[in-house]
């Protein structure tokens, strides 16, 4: 059910899932007394119970995270949800908003509906209330994929900053609450997990959506040529997206070393690609046409 995108492919949904599975371990060891920061004698032992907001005594979260992670992107058109929009597309008739992100879990829904997933079905869960709270995290998780609606950003922005960033509220916002929240954002993370990992990954995957945005614009599905404003724009999701994503999750204070470690490589790819990204654009553009020309 994924489309052969050079970027919003399953390729793109496998390393999703892979950094997902790697920040819920990291949240388990960091609840086992391992991967954190300092000793245990510097910490308040008596707290650690809810570090994770509940999250790692919970399989149903951790599965439908994972599922979230792998049926996000499904049936990707290959263009944002502005221009599905714009051209007025059967999906964007249907769902309005976040159209491409309804439609993967409308698929993916009917998919595991079906008669021959019965068995999984009752893996997961028994009662109704229990598919009521699978479904809705399944849709939470995906939606949350949508970062270019700003709407619904901003009311994201709103909720982490009353849960973890105002401290007159923190005690008062619920661990439910907190931990729809962190899976919010460890989703985000993981979504754009390339720009938080070696410089030779981020590179590699930041080719794979020029081309896929190229190819677009090329196809006459996009106003404007990515290639005129690729350099800066980049420079621009590293300052106002990736590296304040990364520092929210060393802030939240739940993935223990694996907060740094994503700062860490953001903020290094960032310092790269001010040093290379001109050249790298130019040589984005000679591997489009040359995957075009054969």
């Amino acid at each position: 059910m994924y489309r052969d995108n050079p970027f919003h492919n399953f390729e793109h949904a496998s390393h999703v899932t892979a950094s997902v599975k790697k920040l819920l371990t990291r949240i388990v060891n960091v609840d086992d007394g391992n991967g954190l920061r300092v000793s245990t004698d510097e910490i308040d032992l008596d707290d650690m119970a809810g570090h994770s907001y509940g999250i790692t005594s919970d399989p149903l979260t951790q599965f439908s995270v994972f599922l979230s992670a792998i049926i996000h992107d499904m049936d990707h058109p290959g263009v944002p949800n502005v221009q599905l929009v714009k051209e007025n597309t059967r999906s964007a008739q249907i769902f309005k908003k976040s159209v491409a992100e309804q439609n993967s879990v409308e698929l993916a829904w009917g998919m595991l509906m079906g008669k021959e997933y019965a068995a999984l079905r009752a893996c997961i869960y028994n009662t109704e209330e229990d598919l009521r709270r699978f479904r809705q995290l399944v849709v939470n998780t995906v939606m949350a994929t949508d970062i270019c609606d700003k709407e619904l950003q901003a009311l994201r922005k709103t909720r982490w900053e009353t849960a973890f960033a105002d401290t007159l509220l923190q005690d008062e916002t619920g661990d439910d609450c907190k931990a729809t929240i962190v899976i919010e954002h460890l989703i985000q993370a993981s979504d754009v997990s390339h720009t938080m990992q070696h410089w030779h990954i981020y590179k590699s995957w930041n080719q794979k959506f020029f081309i896929e945005c190229y190819g677009a614009y090329k196809a006459g599905r996009a106003d404007s040529d990515p290639s005129e404003s690729w350099y800066r724009g980049e420079i621009g999701f590293f300052d106002y997206y990736v590296i304040p994503l990364a520092k929210k999750l060393d802030s939240c204070g739940v993935f223990g070393v694996s907060s740094h470690e994503y700062l860490s490589y953001a903020t290094s790819n960032r310092e790269e690609w001010v040093r290379k990204g001109e050249k790298l654009v130019q040589q984005y553009m000679a591997k489009y046409e040359e995957r075009n020309t054969r």
